[in-house]
Parts: structure tokens; C-alpha cells; sequence
């Protein structure tokens, strides 16, 4: 097979894509198309990811597995007291996650952090809570498709997108119907708080799903009301609510989301995700997949599945486990003498807040930093084994003044799974250590390609 990336390689320049006036057109096209994150356009780059279809299936595979897991090990959680308390949930969040929500299926939408590389793929983390970004990549890849040099391309390649607001609408609708609703279609409220960067996506979103015959508007939960026993927004009587307002946000602002909670306690609508797709987000899930305290609990396919792709982590705290090689040690003492192989994080956050990338900090301030984890309360901090990384080169667009320059960027390849199917990816492109949007790196669209 002829290589993707040199085939596109040689192709750029040739249309112009190097000029400033190229530019200038390419990045008002994303402007229109409203793909911009917190004020900046999310992609500075020419060139897309390039996925194979062996690439793609070894994803699945695994990607698959976790999903499933994740799934069941909410249910064992619920009947186990001592299994939840390995979570780390707060006071607050165990009231939430007690709530019945009227189904089983916890993560309607989910998404794991993953890098891909020829002989390895390992995750990062799981996001098992409405993850963003898949309206923004979506129509970042339509953008891309139309762009001439694409169709110079698919003269030696055939190209294929991922149709993901389709695949997370079905999957939204197989929710509401696995709750019990009978409405065909049923109208839904996308909510969360207008001031998030990601709302401009959820106006793509709602496009969509109207364009699809199906009812939709965009809400903050705190114009949420209860008009005669219904769920009302914008005037709209609710029956299927898309959250993407955090359960971090639930908790810190009660009053705000008071509605919002009362109509999920109540079953006035459908809600996805459930609330209880919190005990799989807590990065405390790698914890409980890896260590050996919960082996059991795993089939032996399950265990090979979590031996390759999920790095080992451990909530910090003084105990005594066994290392990813199978040697007991003292956990703070392993931590604290291999900085250079692990990486501290909280267990409940995101966007790259408050994590210690050991390999890149002094011995001092890694001590510090497991300090502050150990005198945390219990299960507030994950240790986690190092894992191999992509980096790849790619042309990236810096202006004032124009010039268009290769840079060598961790690529982060997240598949997005709806109900536990993989339906598309998240490309995220960081010249850090770190691969997120909200830490200042950009996003590219990813396609299957196949030679001709």
C-alpha cells in the first residue's frame, strides 16, 4: 500500500496551500462551519489522520472490551458496597449514582483516550461521561473533504469519514427507548452551561438531529423548568435530555442544576448519560481493571484484553501491590523512586489539571507532588505507569506573520464509542506531554483510507 502521508505530503503546495490567501479561505470555511474552541480555531493543521482499516479493527477490539467492562462493572458497584468505595465517590456524587435512572445503559456516549502506535495501543484514560468533540470533528472532516487537494488524494485512495452525530443520535434514541419512551420522535434538550467553549458544538449538534426529524434545542440547566410534571426547555416539552453539564457541575452548583436533577430523580425524562456513568469515569476505573485485588472479577480474555492496552494504576495511598511486573513493594516508596516510569493525576478532573508528568519534573517537586496526594483524602489520586506515545510530524499554519512550518506533535487517537461501539475518533495534536484541546493543542479530522 502506497504511504497516506507522504502521498499527501507531496500533494500539498500544490493547490496553493502554503500561501497566505489559502489560508485566509480555509480558516474562514471553519469559522462559518463554527469550529472554534474557546475563542481559536481548533485546527492550525494541513493534514489529516490517516487510519487503516487493520488500524481501526485493532482499535475496536479492545476499545470494545473496556466499554463493556466499564458497563458491568457499574451494576457490580451498585450491589457492592466495598467494590463503590474503591471509586473514590464523594458524599455528594454516592447520592447521585444511588438515583434509579429507569435503564441499565450508564454511557450512552464514551470515549478512551488512546495511543496507536504500530506495535503497541494503550489508553490513557476513559471518559465515560458525554465526552465533547465529535459534532466539531465531524464537520471539521466535511471541511476537509472538500478541500481540492483531497480530491488529488482519493485518485490513489479511497477516503471514508465517520458519520458520528448520526451514530450518537441512534444511540441516543435506543436510550430513550430502552427507559420506556414512546415518543416517536421524542424532543430533546442539549444542556449544559452557556459559558462552556463547547457550545457553539452543540448548536451543530441540534442542526443535526433536527435535520434528522427529531425535535431538539439547546438549554442551560438553569432555564430548565417543570411545567405540569414535564421537563420544559425553551418552551418545548422535554423527553430525552443530552447532558453534557459535568456531575462535577451537578454537585458544585445544586441550585443551578436543581431542575435538571429533579426531573432525572423523577423520570420526567430520559437522561443520557445516567449519573451512574460516574463510577467508570473516576480515572480509578484503570485501578480497579489493573489490580490484582480485583482480578476475578475479569475473564481471562478480559485480563489479556486489560494486560495489553491498559497501563498499570493504582490509587495512591500507603499500602503495599504489586507492580505491572508482579514484584510486592511499598507503593509510596515505588512512587516516589520512579518518577522517571509513572504519572500522578487526581482521579476526578480533566483537561490535563493538576497532572505531574514524572519524567518531566525534578526529584523535589515530585515529592511534593505525592505528598499532596497522600495527605488527599482516599482515592483523590492515581499513580499510573508511563505508556509509549505517538508523534508524528505535521504542516502547521502559524499567522501574524503567515508561515507555514513542520511540527513534531503527540497524537492522541481517541475513539468515541456510542453504547460501547466504536464510531469515530478525536485526533488531538499536542506538542506537550499532554494531548488535550483545553490545554492548548489542536485537533485534526481523522478518515479510513484504503488504496485503490
Amino acid at each position: 500500500m502506497p504511504d497516506p502521508i507522504q502521498t499527501w505530503t507531496s500533494l500539498l503546495g500544490e493547490g496553493g496551500e502554503f500561501t497566505e490567501a489559502w489560508w485566509a479561505a480555509h480558516a474562514q470555511r471553519m469559522q462559518e462551519a463554527r469550529l472554534r474552541f474557546g475563542g481559536r480555531l481548533s485546527c492550525p493543521f494541513l493534514r489529516p489522520l490517516f487510519m487503516t482499516v487493520e488500524d481501526e479493527a485493532r482499535q475496536r477490539a479492545a476499545c470494545e472490551v473496556v466499554a463493556r467492562v466499564g458497563e458491568r462493572i457499574i451494576r457490580d458497584a451498585m450491589d457492592d458496597a466495598s467494590l463503590l468505595a474503591d471509586f473514590g465517590l464523594s458524599d455528594a456524587e454516592r447520592a447521585l449514582v444511588a438515583i434509579d435512572p429507569g435503564y441499565r445503559y450508564a454511557s450512552t456516549a464514551s470515549r478512551l483516550d488512546s495511543f496507536l502506535l504500530p506495535d503497541s495501543l494503550m489508553f490513557a484514560e476513559y471518559n465515560a461521561e458525554s465526552p465533547a468533540g465529535f459534532g466539531y470533528t465531524e464537520v471539521l472532516a466535511e471541511v476537509f473533504a472538500a478541500l481540492p487537494i483531497m480530491a488529488r488524494f482519493r485518485e490513489q485512495f479511497d477516503v471514508q469519514g465517520y458519520q458520528m452525530m448520526d451514530a450518537m443520535l441512534d444511540a441516543l434514541l435506543a436510550s430513550y427507548r430502552d427507559w420506556g419512551g414512546t415518543a416517536s420522535p421524542p424532543t430533546i434538550v442539549i444542556t449544559d452551561f452557556r459559558e462552556v467553549p463547547t457550545w457553539s458544538e452543540f448548536e451543530i449538534l441540534a442542526a443535526h438531529f433536527r435535520a434528522r426529524g427529531v425535535p431538539t434545542v439547546v438549554a442551560d440547566p438553569r432555564d430548565l423548568t417543570i411545567v405540569n410534571g414535564r421537563l420544559v426547555a425553551g418552551g418545548q416539552a422535554i423527553d430525552l435530555v443530552y447532558r453534557r453539564a459535568l456531575i462535577n457541575d451537578l454537585v458544585a452548583r445544586p441550585d443551578d442544576t436543581r431542575v435538571l436533577v429533579q426531573a432525572y430523580r423523577d423520570r420526567l425524562a430520559c437522561m443520557a448519560n445516567t449519573l451512574r456513568c460516574k463510577i467508570p469515569h473516576k480515572k480509578s476505573f484503570f485501578a480497579v481493571l489493573t489490580d490484582e485485588a480485583h482480578a476475578a472479577r475479569f475473564s481471562a480474555d478480559e485480563q489479556a484484553i486489560i494486560r495489553a492496552h491498559v497501563p498499570w494504576t493504582r490509587v495512591v495511598a500507603e499500602r503495599r501491590t504489586r507492580t505491572s511486573g508482579g514484584t510486592d513493594v511499598d507503593l509510596a516508596a515505588f512512587v516516589r523512586d520512579r518518577r522517571d516510569q509513572l504519572v500522578l493525576k487526581p482521579t476526578d478532573d480533566f483537561g490535563g489539571h493538576g497532572v505531574t508528568l514524572g519524567w518531566e519534573t525534578e526529584a523535589s517537586a515530585w515529592d511534593a507532588a505525592l505528598a499532596t496526594a497522600l495527605a488527599a483524602p482516599a482515592g483523590t489520586w492515581i499513580v499510573q505507569e508511563r505508556i509509549p506515545v505517538r508523534r508524528e510530524d505535521f504542516p502547521m499554519v502559524d499567522v501574524d506573520p503567515h508561515r507555514v512550518t513542520t511540527r513534531n506533535m503527540l497524537v492522541d487517537c481517541a475513539p468515541y464509542m456510542f453504547r460501547g461501539k466504536v464510531c469515530g475518533f478525536l485526533t488531538r495534536l499536542s506538542a506537550s506531554g499532554l494531548a488535550n484541546v483545553t490545554s492548548g493543542g489542536g485537533q485534526v479530522p481523522a478518515f479510513r483510507v484504503v488504496a485503490m
